[in-house]
């Protein structure tokens, strides 16, 4: 799968977004919270003792301590793009962090890097955990290819992204004469096809739809901004619609008032994915497996 030719994001303005919310992004990351707390129910479900973690997109570090606390043997690595968040990660957390973990894990070894461009060798992780970080791809291809590079042979990729349904109402109520307001988000199925195609196995995916609500669009706007979300895309417009434009979004929002809020609709795709024994080498040739025969007493 390739991304689309008409959908680009603008990546050296999200790593500017991202960095400038790091001060701001956990009072309000409330949807990456509980679709962590979701991702890590499903490891109750999947026997693994990973001896690395590498969470990817790791951000403030707010997922380190769910997986100290169920991997306590584990090394974690945390990676994001934007050095402010790490900065945040290391310094406000690393205190209370390190009061929580003793006598548990080590605290995590932080690394600033893009998720298409990994700086770790191959095979050197047992675990990938990815929460919320495939939806700022306009093609998640190159970051899952590195995934894979970095996992070890039988290793195990955990991730969350975020669907097309993703902000509907506002997708609706925006006008999008002069450009798309609301960046795209890859389908399911398009997201089980990039995974196989960068070389995973017996993927696993499904979907769920979490509704938030809100006072009004501006408070909307507002935890966008704040955790570094807003529209990223290359098409977007420079500028406001207008008043009558915006306006009528506004009016169009107010409409669909439920018990008094503004809902705002966000379609969480999770799944899991393994990385298999290999088929071929990297020059193509097919790998055999021999099993010695057993002697007969």
């Amino acid at each position: 799968m390739s991304a689309p030719a008409d959908f680009a994001l603008a990546r050296e303005l999200l790593v500017r977004r991202f960095g400038r919310a790091a001060v701001t992004y956990d009072e309000v990351a409330v949807l990456a919270r509980e679709v962590a707390r979701r991702m890590d129910e499903r490891l109750d479900y999947i026997r693994i003792e990973p001896k690395r973690i590498l969470d990817l997109g790791c951000g403030t570090g707010a997922d380190f301590e769910a997986l100290g606390k169920r991997y306590p043997k584990a090394m974690r690595i945390g990676a994001d793009f934007a050095l402010p968040m790490l900065d945040r990660a290391r310094g406000e957390r690393s205190f209370f962090g390190r009061l929580r973990s003793l006598g548990r894990s080590a605290p995590p070894s932080l690394v600033c890097a893009d998720a298409s461009a990994l700086p770790f060798a191959r095979a050197s992780v047992s675990l990938v955990w990815s929460n919320l970080l495939l939806n700022w791809f306009a093609d998640p291809l190159p970051a899952l290819r590195e995934m894979h590079r970095v996992l070890e042979t039988d290793g195990l990729l955990m991730f969350s992204s975020l669907g097309p349904d993703t902000l509907k109402e506002l997708r609706a109520a925006l006008p999008d004469a002069h450009g798309e307001r609301v960046h795209r988000f890859i389908d399911m199925h398009d997201l089980g096809d990039a995974l196989v195609a960068a070389g995973f196995s017996d993927p696993v995916m499904d979907m769920e739809v979490l509704t938030l609500t809100y006072a009004n669009i501006d408070e909307l706007l507002r935890d966008l901004r704040l955790s570094g979300s807003a529209n990223a895309s290359r098409a977007r417009p420079r500028g406001l619609s207008g008043k009558s434009g915006w306006a009528a979004a506004r009016h169009a929002l107010e409409a669909l008032r439920r018990d008094g809020r503004v809902p705002a609709t966000f379609e969480i795709v999770q799944g899991h994915a393994w990385k298999a024994q290999p088929k071929t080498t990297e020059d193509g040739r097919a790998v055999m497996q021999f099993q010695p025969r057993k002697l007969r007493g």
